[in-house]
């Protein structure tokens, strides 16, 4: 479905407009697309070329976004659409964000359908995710407008390089987010990914100081994002930018796309994630794509807060009032 977008401005060269959805900030001539071949010029106006169109949906557990701190054991109705505004040469689900849905469509759901759906199935959330959320904006505000007349929450996993005014409309009705920030290192964002580091950094800090729920996800890639250097680079922005509460997630690369030569991320370099982290003062340190690691503990007194298999909750009556049972420690989890 082709609507008109807000997030452009009209310029006054030849009927160019620039588009400032993500921090790209694409100028876009006549009759063509920005980078993410989402969003067309015609004849000086701004087109969202598929609007409210789903080829990935998914009843999933929050945990599996990774949200390991926002509630808890619930369950998340997860949407994807097409395309992305980075191009990363490991993207694990290449399939939807380097494609911008010209071969294949997906199903139309309109907000208020959408939102009917997840309260069917008894979801808590509505997750924005399998390829970046920013390109679908318009459409994941007006869901989460309508949203909030039955309590149900939205969630965004996202690489953090929307704009400004995207974030600005976005923060009001996103109650939490999954940041993938994928290495502290300017060059890597512009090698690997496409993009840049510091709109990230700034999103980042924007959405803690905020006071939205925030989780870090850092992809560990062998010799390309992986050295001590690097991980404590992230954990000193994680300690001083955010707060020492902010879970963490390290995750295992497998091969993929157009980084199939590379290893898969062998669990010592989580595990030396993990040290550092907690030897920097980081309280919540989670490792993904392995069974390793899944239970969240006090950081205070080692309570057992939570104990997970995978993505299901075994156990989460440790946690009263956002507070340990144990020694009354406040801690960062949102039960409701």
């Amino acid at each position: 479905m082709r609507v008109k977008s807000v997030f452009y401005q009209k310029l006054l060269d030849n009927n160019k407009v620039q588009c400032v959805l993500c921090s790209k900030k694409c100028i876009i001539p006549e009759n063509g697309y920005g980078f993410c071949k989402t969003q067309l010029n015609i004849k000086g106006t701004l087109y969202i070329e598929n609007y409210a169109e789903l080829p990935s949906y998914n009843i999933d557990p929050i945990e599996k976004k990774p949200l390991y701190h926002f509630l808890p054991g619930s369950k998340s109705f997860s949407v994807g659409n097409f395309s992305c505004n980075m191009s990363c040469l490991n993207c694990q689900n290449y399939t939807l964000s380097q494609n911008n849905g010209k071969n294949f469509r997906g199903n139309n759901i309109i907000p208020e359908d959408l939102v009917e759906i997840a309260i069917d199935y008894d979801c808590q959330s509505i997750a924005w995710t399998y390829n970046e959320p920013t390109l679908q904006l318009q459409y994941a505000l007006e869901t989460a407008q309508f949203s909030q007349k039955y309590n149900l929450k939205n969630v965004f996993v996202t690489n953090g390089f929307m704009s400004e005014e995207s974030l600005d409309a976005i923060l009001p009705y996103i109650h939490a987010f999954n940041i993938d920030l994928k290495s502290m290192s300017n060059k890597f964002y512009e090698k690997i990914c496409n993009a840049k580091l510091d709109p990230v950094l700034d999103n980042i800090k924007k959405i803690y100081h905020n006071g939205n729920h925030i989780e870090i996800t850092n992809l560990i890639i062998p010799n390309y994002n992986s050295s001590n250097e690097m991980l404590e680079s992230l954990t000193d922005f994680i300690l001083t930018e955010l707060g020492k509460e902010v879970p963490i997630h390290f995750s295992r690369f497998f091969p993929n796309y157009k980084m199939m030569n590379v290893e898969a991320t062998p669990i010592k370099l989580l595990l030396n994630a993990k040290k550092i982290a907690e030897e920097k003062g980081l309280e919540y340190i989670y490792l993904g794509n392995t069974t390793e690691n899944q239970n969240s503990y006090c950081p205070n007194c080692g309570e057992l807060l939570i104990e997970r298999n995978g993505y299901n909750i075994i156990n989460k009556n440790k946690i009263k009032n956002s507070k340990c049972i144990n020694c009354n420690y406040d801690l960062n989890f949102i039960l409701e």
